[in-house]
């Protein structure tokens, strides 16, 4: 089998894994926390709880990673899988102490939020090395995992129960820590192939000034970053909630998460191809309109048609950001500093998230569903705007704009 062919499938089967508990443990944590009695408000709160951790967290994580130690990006990833599959084993046992569940949950959303850039690093570790990853078709792939398991798990709990979550979650975790342990490049990999990552060799800058300040435009995009994915976040985590608002239930969750992700995977193949005409700055400016649009439509939904046309536009917001974003960091970063732009990304989407438990679920619970979505549009808009400041700033002190 080809090289190339073999180290992309490696890869593919690791995010196809990874998404698949994505969609068990953060687009389903409504529906579990809710089953053990959590609130609209305490189910934000938690999330909030974690997101911030995670934010904290993965900058911390990706300097230890690019100081080029004992902690490198696979092993990380064995800790993440092994800590995810410890915690819901106990969720799974654990259904009236709300104290421990918040805890133990928690931290699952975080780790899991934590090793996603790792796992973008990876990637690009190993296309140095000559290993020949086709990020894009890999992840997207990822993104049909998600979709596999949306399309099932949504009806599958309105039979078995919520506490069918954290037992399919146990065993995917199982199957990626065996995958990983066994994906690594041999000593004579550098030989194999050619590397796609086009990164420079230089300092890293380990404080944030630093690099803020080395990568003018990076700044702008982070913030932008935080405001889709206040919007984002909105919709992924309340998702259940706004169904029901609109007529629907769990089995349409799944319909609803399976449509947004199955989408994904075109867009995500043939990304290589858009960015030989497109840079990545442009591509995120237009991710950026999608996702505004994308909520926006939710405004004026009346019934589950228009929740699946406003899932249809993650063809043109998520699909294009994700790995837009992953190659915006690769071909403009030094070497030193792929993992920290990788997790700063990551952070963003994180602290977005965090931002919208806190608010989506007060305004939820206290005013109703459409001030809550209208609040979203507004963040998404302004996010629009930053993201077109960030397009006519330079990429890397010293150069033109992107």
């Amino acid at each position: 089998m080809n090289k190339k062919v073999l180290w992309t499938t490696g890869y593919a089967f690791l995010n196809i894994a990874y998404f698949a508990a994505f969609c068990t443990v953060h687009a389903c944590a409504a529906v579990f926390l809710m089953a053990r009695g959590f609130t609209n408000t305490q189910v934000g709160i938690l999330l909030a709880t974690a997101n911030i951790t995670s934010a904290l967290f993965q900058p911390f994580i990706a300097d230890v990673i690019d100081k080029k130690g004992w902690l490198t990006n696979r092993r990380f990833i064995l800790i993440s899988c092994m800590v995810i599959l410890a915690g819901s084993l106990l969720l799974r046992f654990i259904s009236d102490n709300k104290a421990v569940i918040f805890i133990i949950y928690a931290l699952i959303y975080m780790i899991q939020f934590a090793y996603q850039p790792v796992m973008t690093a990876l990637c690009f570790e190993y296309q140095k090395k000559g290993c020949g990853i086709v990020y894009g078709l890999a992840r997207g792939l990822g993104s049909a995992g998600f979709a596999v398991t949306s399309a099932f798990i949504g009806r599958a709990v309105e039979v078995s129960g919520a506490d069918l979550l954290p037992t399919v979650t146990a065993i995917i975790m199982a199957v990626s820590l065996v995958a990983v342990f066994f994906y690594k490049p041999s000593d004579n990999a550098a030989s194999e192939g050619d590397s796609e990552s086009g990164a420079i060799t230089e300092k890293a800058h380990s404080r944030i000034t630093d690099f803020f300040r080395t990568y003018p435009a990076f700044m702008l995009f982070v913030l932008a970053t935080i405001c889709f994915f206040f919007a984002h976040n909105m919709i992924n985590d309340f998702m259940i909630q706004i169904i029901r608002h609109l007529g629907g239930g769990e089995t349409e969750l799944g319909y609803s998460n399976f449509l947004q992700a199955i989408l994904e995977l075109p867009v995500m193949a043939l990304i290589g191809f858009v960015l030989r005409k497109v840079s990545p700055a442009k591509l995120l400016v237009f991710s950026g309109a999608a996702f505004f649009v994308k909520i926006l439509i939710l405004i004026f939904a009346q019934n589950m048609v228009w929740m699946f046309v406003s899932q249809s536009f993650q063809l043109f917001a998520y699909a294009v950001f994700i790995p837009a974003g992953a190659y915006y960091v690769s071909h403009t970063m030094a070497e030193n500093d792929q993992v920290k732009g990788q997790a700063y990304v990551t952070s963003a989407i994180t602290i977005g998230g965090v931002f919208s438990n806190l608010i989506s679920g007060v305004i939820l619970d206290n005013l109703g569903m459409s001030p809550m979505l209208i609040t979203g549009t507004v963040v998404c808009f302004v996010g629009v705007l930053i993201s077109f400041a960030a397009l006519k700033s330079p990429a890397r002190k010293g150069e033109s704009a992107l």
